[in-house]
């Protein structure tokens, strides 16, 4: 790992009595260590990668108390770990990116939910609904209903969370099922404290090893023992779920009694807190003037506690992000064989899909209070709606023009970049082609400017998405994938079913020596012990060809490595894939280190070496203005952030010209687009030198003389 989790680390080891102070999925992190976990295991993704990255650099912490921690290659794989917490009586963690991260999952989910758990075993899922989440919009409530899991969207407060998974391994351990966390971004991002309590080192670990188990067939989820397993979730596990989620209030009450109130998902309290602050409905300090039921367990429900809160009430307003409403159909169904007769409002209410944002929230409280208790408006909710709708307006007026949509693009200096450029170019001379997208830093090229790729099916599926469309297309199909989705599955997935069947496709790889798109993690081939190129645009894997070697072990005969940001090699290499006759699979691997990565190396060391008083010199690249001709070329093939409009210097030229900022970091993309695409010879490179020495600041003395006495009453840009 690049980036340091030194003081996330320092964290970790807190004893008890000593305060926490910290983001949520660091307080997460710890509350493991305090419940005796043994083992911890996932694969990277937003809004909890962090959680994985700080156990991995807490190396020596968890090896004084005997914690396993497992980088996975997918999602599958981390869940395959929790049968340890079948055979064994030993607390086991894993966690990803749900829901995508859940569907590669399932497999092994459903054959370790199916026999249940003796050791506690929990899931930790990073989970959001809009324009915070990255993938589709699709709820892991299904997945925990249909295997039976217990699901857990705690309220989001540092304490609160610590406790909460405390309690899901116990809760685990009670109902002999796993226990899904689920947490959105909000709720791993948040700053807080909590008291911390001891590390406990688990009684079965790396240094208290275990003979092993004695082999029993009804823990194999194979018939006939599933036919009991399935009798034992609905029997037990579900039941003993329900009592420790009642017996234990994990579920809370606020707010005063009356006639009408709400339920809502713990994950979404604080919006809630705050709509009801807006629409008038609760004081100050945010207690409610309703009485609300905050579900910190959303499956199973307890039938009971759903009755008692409902019962005497005229209406209850269900708030549930996501669609389906599966908690208002269950909460219907109680009821009615309860016999409790009470008015729910939910979808209906609220939006039927999408993130329940305050604004969001405010309209459907409006409605709902409108309808069943009209005595509790004060429109308050109306004011604030007529103040937002005035300040937009405003905004609107001064703008004079909506805001230009802002699509995620590639950072400054991507290695990527250049190859969507390169790909541009051969467009121009083979015409555009089907390209299967995938997950990853370069499904950014989706967007404008390059508008390369047509599907995403799935990370690492780029490949095999094509494999359909490439039999009807005149032109080869191209599908691309990074190195983490590679290893994830585009190698079995893809590679292995297109050398199978003869597949006549390209497949063009980004090797940027780390999982980019979810934190910079890094992968098995990724140079041993870290150690990267510190030369301007050198290669993170020039000495690592482990991708290369499973191309070649697999049967791929076509297969080549050129460098990102050598544009003129790799259009050319792109071109003889499309158009080679060469049967069956052409692999091209886009060598280049992740910029975010260089930069986070190369800055730092740079600093020592000026406070050293070193001689540094730096590329940087620029736009001669009385050159340009302002016909943007170079942004259309290149996207880059760092190339703006400015004013023209000729005051006979009304044409904004294009200029390079100071957030370049001289990858030479602008210059060598420049040479390649044969563009306007406006872009110059200069070397700039800091602590330069004497004699190169006595010539750049006589260089700014000679080009003063050439050029009278002009200042030289030398």
């Amino acid at each position: 790992m690049e980036r340091s989790f030194a003081r996330e680390v320092d964290q970790l080891a807190l004893g008890a009595g000593e305060t926490f102070r910290g983001e949520g999925i660091v307080a997460v992190t710890k509350a493991l260590l305090q419940s005796g976990v043994a083992y911890v295991g996932g694969y990277q993704g937003s809004p909890v990668s962090q959680l994985l990255d700080v156990m991995v650099q807490a190396g020596d912490l968890l090896a004084e108390l005997g914690v396993h921690v497992e980088p996975c290659t997918n999602e599958a794989a981390a869940a395959a770990m929790l049968a340890a917490s079948v055979a064994y009586p030993v607390r086991g963690a894993v966690t990803w990116k749900s829901i995508v991260g859940t569907n590669v999952a399932a497999d092994a989910l459903s054959h370790v939910g199916s026999p249940g758990v003796v050791g506690g075993a929990l899931i930790v899922v990073g989970e959001d609904t809009g324009e915070g989440s990255s993938v589709a919009q699709e709820r892991t409530h299904a997945f925990a209903m249909k295997s039976s899991f217990v699901l857990l969207d705690p309220r989001p407060e540092l304490q609160h969370l610590v406790d909460t998974v405390e309690a899901a391994f116990s809760l685990s351990e009670a109902s002999h099922a796993p226990v899904m966390l689920q947490l959105r971004i909000r709720a791993c991002h948040l700053q807080g404290s909590f008291v911390a309590r001891d590390n406990v080192a688990p009684a079965i670990s790396m240094l208290h090893h275990a003979e092993a188990a004695p082999v029993d067939i009804g823990l194999i989820p194979h018939p006939p023992s599933t036919f009991a397993h399935e009798r034992l979730k609905v029997a037990e596990r579900l039941p003993a779920a329900r009592r420790y989620i009642a017996e234990h209030a994990l579920n809370e009450r606020f707010g005063a009694e009356g006639e009408v109130g709400a339920i809502v998902q713990g994950g979404i309290w604080p919006n809630l807190v705050q709509a009801l602050v807006v629409a008038g409905l609760a004081a100050d300090d945010g207690t409610p003037r309703l009485p609300v039921l905050v579900l910190n367990a959303t499956y199973p429900l307890v039938p009971g506690e759903l009755a008692d809160f409902c019962r005497g009430k005229r209406a209850v307003l269900v708030l549930e992000e996501g669609h389906p409403g599966f908690i208002e159909l269950e909460l219907a169904s109680h009821l009615a064989h309860a016999g409790v007769s009470c008015a729910i409002e939910g979808k209906e209410a609220m939006a039927q899909a999408g993130e329940y944002q305050a604004e969001a929230i405010v309209g459907g409280l409006s409605r709902f209070v409108a309808k069943h208790a009209p005595a509790l408006a004060s429109g308050a909710a109306d004011a604030w709606r007529n103040e937002v709708d005035a300040a937009r307006a405003l905004a609107s007026e001064l703008l004079g023009a909506p805001v230009p949509a802002r699509p995620p693009g590639f950072c400054i200096g991507c290695p990527e970049r250049p190859v969507f450029s390169a790909l541009k170019l051969v467009e121009r001379e083979l015409g555009p082609r089907h390209c299967a997208a995938d997950v990853g830093c370069h499904s950014f090229a989706m967007f404008a400017p390059f508008r390369i790729g047509h599907t995403i099916a799935g990370y690492g599926m780029g490949l095999a998405s094509a494999a359909a469309v490439a039999p009807f297309q005149r032109q080869r199909v191209l599908a691309t994938v990074g190195d983490g989705g590679f290893w994830h599955s585009g190698f079995l997935a893809g590679v292995t079913a297109a050398v199978k069947n003869g597949t006549d496709a390209v497949l063009l790889v980004f090797k940027n020596g780390y999982s980019s798109a979810t934190g910079t993690q890094e992968l098995v081939s990724s140079p041993a012990g870290g150690s990267r190129s510190d030369a301007g645009g050198a290669s993170a894997t020039a000495s690592d060809a482990t991708i290369e070697d499973v191309l070649a072990g697999v049967g791929v005969r076509w297969r080549r490595t050129v460098h990102t940001y050598d544009v003129a090699a790799m259009a050319r290499t792109l071109a003889e894939a499309f158009t080679t006759d060469e049967p069956g699979l052409k692999v091209v691997v886009a060598e280049g280190e992740c910029q975010l990565e260089r930069q986070r190396r190369h800055k730092p060391r740079l600093a020592r070496m000026a406070a050293a008083g070193e001689r540094i010199e730096l590329a940087r690249y620029g736009i001669d203005p009385e050159l340009c001709t302002g016909d943007r070329s170079c942004v259309r093939l290149s996207g880059c952030p760092s190339l703006t409009v400015g004013p023209s210097p000729d005051p006979l030229r009304t044409t904004p010209v294009t200029m390079i900022d100071a957030e370049c970091v001289g990858c030479g993309l602008c210059g060598s687009l420049a040479q390649v695409a044969a563009l306007c010879p406006s872009f110059y490179r200069v070397e700039v030198v800091r602590n330069a020495r004497a004699p190169e600041r006595f010539l750049a003395r006589m260089r700014a003389w000679a080009a003063g006495a050439a050029l009278p009453g002009e200042t030289p840009w030398a």
